[in-house]
Parts: structure tokens; C-alpha cells; sequence
């Protein structure tokens, strides 16, 4: 059984009830890992919040060389790691592998700036007195992560929080904490202190609402869906909590038909069909120009179907299962909604067939033409292996009918000609736009939402400005 981790020590529940990880792939038990209570988060609080003095003082170098040496220890076991968050999660071995380098990149991207934290000085109008403005750590963290990307999400909460000064307490999802366990066991491994970083399991209805009711957390980050997202803010702000919330999107991506059609029809596979469609970041709308749609669809289809659908675990598989069987069923209304809306399915829109699919929570990677935009998968976050393809007359018609979703996470414009890719840039409502490129999250580079999508920024420079505190300082110097 994998247990949690609290004050540098493996423990099970204080209540001692577990509960089952399955596959997605097979249905088969992984592990049992134990079903924290709100007594098991107040015993991690108690201990981050113990661990927190003594973190805060320690040199930002030397929490660097922690954080380094951690992700030196982590990376001798790569593989055994990508195999167990397969087994958990279901996407293909080679996605987890990278997602745990890309959270890798993002720990020793953080440790790097751990020393690189500046105040400022503030002449003041009386030249006997001069400011400060230095930035101290909050104290007690908690990470809230999902189940579709348990790794890097979880780095983009650790990573800066630790660096920064303040002590870390993680939730996992409840179906995917076996490779989060592992990797902060190890990360303790590498000298931090007792009750520096901790993690404990169980349901987000009792460990996630004990982190987000008790008075020494004083800082949360949530990765999820909208409609949780909006009840964390509710809690967090009636306790003052800080927070930053990334959630739902509904990315389009406008091609023009000036772009380079083949880089485009892999960007739009590649975005919409990675972890089986379901990212936040995927491509979930894509707008084509009238010119280029017949010939890009027809390529687009042929790639679809070329993906070979399948047990992560086997070499072969370029889209493993959804990761549940709730997963599953949304996708499938979604779809039969926008049939029966007189939306047409081009390729998919099916389970696939053959014992090798009985029991897991397969289904065929899914393009739709013809979907009205009052269509579920249109206005709801779609996160599964289905995309809705529209004809777009031009720029000004695809940036409109883009904005148009509640959501603004990320967003993409393909074309060669400069003035319409910054004319998208600046009027795409959404937190980031990539230009002839993939969605892909970097750690160089602030990642959040608008809209609906969400409150603050993680990734970058400008996520450690969320997990320190601005402090004026007037000294008199008479």
C-alpha cells in the first residue's frame, strides 16, 4: 500500500480506511493508498506550519541544492515513475515520461530563481528617510491537483513554493496519487527538512475542504474544473487565503488560409488527441478559413484515424483510455448532442471494438462538422478526444465567434502573414495565444486564464510574485 507523507515520515489514515487505484486501460487494482481525514490535514498543517520558521530562514542557495539534488534523485528513476502514472492515469508511457521531465525542467527552473528574488529601495520626499519593499514567503501552502496531468501540475504549485520559503502540503486527485507520493517521498529524500513538503489522500469533499477551511493555510493553488474552482474561491476568500486558480478552457485554434497546412493539421491532432483530448489546454474549437477547409479536414481525418488506440502501456498506443468511466459518458453526450443538434461525425464517435477495450474507458479519437454553437461540446469544456470543426470566412469572423466561449484559457492562430497573427494576439480574449505553434505550457512563460478560466498566473518568473508577500519598510536615517 502507498502511504501519505507527513512531517518526513509515510503514514496511513488515522482512521485507517484505504481505497482502491485502478487502471483505466483494464479496470485492475494498482495500489491502495489510505483515505485521509480532516484529522490527517490538520497533523500535515500542524507539521508545514512547525517546518515553516526554519524554511523561511534557510538560505535561498541552499533551498536551491535541495530542490536540484531532488530532481537528480528523481530522475534516476524516470521510468519506473512513468510506468506507475501510466498504470494510474492511462495516457501512453512516453506522455508521462515527458511529463515528468517537463515537471523536472520546472523544479530546477524554480530552484534556479530561488536565488534571484529582489525588493527595491524608494527615495522618499523627506531625504532623512528612504523605503524598502522586501517579499517574504506566506508560510503554509496547499496544491490542489487534477487527475490529467498529476505530475506537472503538481511541480507548477511545489516548484515555486519552496523555492520561495514556504512549506507545501499536496493534494493529489483521488484516482491518480501514486506517482505524486513517490516523487515527494523521494524529493524528502534529498534533505528537506521534516514537514517541508507533504501529501495526503483521500476525497477532495473532506482533505481538500479541511485545507481550504483551516486558519494556517494561508495560500491555495487549484487546478480543475470551473465549478469547483468557483466553491475554492468562495472558501479561500472567506478565510483571506491567496490564491490562483487555473481551470476549464475551451481553446480554439483559427487557421488562415495563408498557413502552413501540414505543421497546422499535426498542431490540431496533436492538440486535440494528447491525453486523449483531455488537457485543459487542448484544442477544443478549431476555425478554419474557407479556402483551406475541405483539404485540411481531409487531412485532419486521415491522422485520426491513423492513431492507434490502446493500453498506454503498450509501445504502439498513441491514445490511451479516458481516465474514468464518467470521463467516457460526458464525451459521448456531448457528441450525441451535437448530432442531434445536425452536427456530422467525420471520424470516430464510437467506442472501439475488440476484447482489448471491455474494460477500459475506451473511445475513438472524434471529428464533428456542422455543430451549432449552442451545442454542448460548443459552450461546455469538452475533455475528451472529440473536436468541433467550423468554416470561417475570415480573420474577424473566427476572432469573434473564438471569443465568444465563457472560457479564455489559451488560444492559436496559424498563418504566415505577421499583421493578422498580432492582430489575433491582441484581440483573442484568453490568457495565452500561440502563433504557429503547439499548446504547450512552458515554465518560462506565465500561463493562466481569463473569463471563466481562471484567477492568476502560474509558470514563470511571475509565479513566485503569488507565493511571496510585498512588505514596506520606512527607515529613518536622522
Amino acid at each position: 500500500m502507498a502511504l501519505m507523507f507527513v512531517n518526513g515520515e509515510s503514514f496511513p489514515s488515522k482512521s485507517g480506511q484505504t481505497y482502491e487505484v485502478k487502471n483505466p486501460a483494464t479496470g485492475e487494482v494498482v495500489d491502495t493508498v489510505p483515505k485521509g481525514t480532516a484529522e490527517d490535514v490538520q497533523a500535515a498543517v500542524a507539521a508545514a506550519d512547525a517546518a515553516f520558521p526554519a524554511w523561511r530562514d534557510t538560505a535561498p542557495e541552499t533551498r536551491a541544492r535541495l530542490l536540484f539534488k531532488g530532481a537528480e534523485l528523481i530522475r534516476e528513476k524516470i521510468d519506473e515513475l512513468a510506468v506507475l502514472e501510466t498504470k494510474e492515469q492511462g495516457k501512453p508511457v512516453a506522455e508521462s515520461k515527458r511529463e515528468i521531465e517537463h515537471f523536472l525542467h520546472g523544479l530546477e527552473f524554480y530552484a534556479g530563481l530561488a536565488s534571484k528574488i529582489r525588493g527595491a529601495y524608494v527615495p522618499l520626499p523627506d531625504h532623512k528617510m528612504y523605503g524598502m519593499v522586501i517579499k517574504q514567503p506566506l508560510g503554509v501552502c496547499a496544491g490542489i491537483v487534477p487527475w490529467n496531468f498529476p505530475i506537472t501540475l503538481m511541480g507548477t504549485k511545489v516548484g515555486p513554493a519552496l523555492a520561495a520559503g514556504n512549506t507545501m502540503i499536496v493534494k493529489p486527485a483521488s484516482t491518480t496519487p501514486l506517482t505524486a507520493i513517490r516523487i515527494i517521498e523521494v524529493l524528502n529524500q534529498a534533505g528537506l527538512s521534516k514537514g517541508v513538503l507533504n501529501i495526503v489522500t483521500g476525497p477532495g469533499s473532506v482533505v481538500g475542504e479541511e485545507l481550504l477551511r483551516h486558519p494556517r493555510v494561508r495560500r491555495i493553488a487549484f487546478t480543475g474544473e470551473t465549478g469547483t474552482g468557483k466553491h475554492v474561491a468562495e472558501c479561500a476568500g472567506r478565510e483571506m487565503k491567496r490564491l490562483t486558480l487555473e481551470l476549464g478552457g475551451s481553446d480554439p485554434m483559427i487557421v488562415c488560409d495563408d498557413a502552413a497546412l501540414d505543421a497546422a493539421v499535426t498542431g490540431a491532432a496533436v492538440g486535440r488527441f494528447y491525453n486523449c483530448g483531455q488537457a485543459c489546454l487542448a484544442i477544443k474549437r478549431l476555425y478554419l478559413f474557407e479556402a483551406i477547409y475541405d483539404q485540411f479536414v481531409e487531412k485532419l481525418i486521415g491522422k485520426a484515424q491513423r492513431l492507434k488506440v490502446g493500453n498506454g502501456l503498450d509501445k504502439e498506443t498513441r491514445l490511451g483510455p479516458l481516465h474514468t468511466a464518467a470521463q467516457r459518458q460526458e464525451i459521448e453526450e456531448q457528441v450525441a448532442d451535437a448530432v442531434k443538434r445536425g452536427g456530422k461525425v467525420l471520424a470516430g464517435g464510437k467506442r472501439p471494438e475488440g476484447a482489448e477495450y471491455a474494460k477500459g474507458f475506451f473511445y475513438l479519437p472524434t471529428l464533428l462538422a456542422e455543430v451549432p454553437d449552442d451545442a454542448r461540446i460548443v459552450c461546455e469544456e469538452s475533455f475528451g478526444p472529440a473536436l468541433p470543426i467550423f468554416k470561417v470566412k475570415d480573420l474577424d469572423e473566427a476572432v469573434a465567434r473564438a471569443n465568444s466561449s465563457i472560457f479564455g484559457l489559451g488560444s492559436s492562430i496559424w498563418t504566415r502573414d505577421l499583421g493578422k497573427a498580432r492582430a489575433a494576439a491582441e484581440r483573442l480574449e484568453a490568457g495565452n495565444v500561440w502563433i504557429n505553434s503547439l499548446h504547450i505550457g512552458y515554465d518560462e512563460m506565465p500561463f493562466g486564464g481569463v473569463k471563466s478560466s481562471g484567477i492568476g498566473r502560474e509558470h514563470g518568473p511571475e509565479a513566485l510574485e503569488y507565493y511571496l508577500e510585498p512588505k514596506g519598510v520606512v527607515v529613518a536615517t536622522g
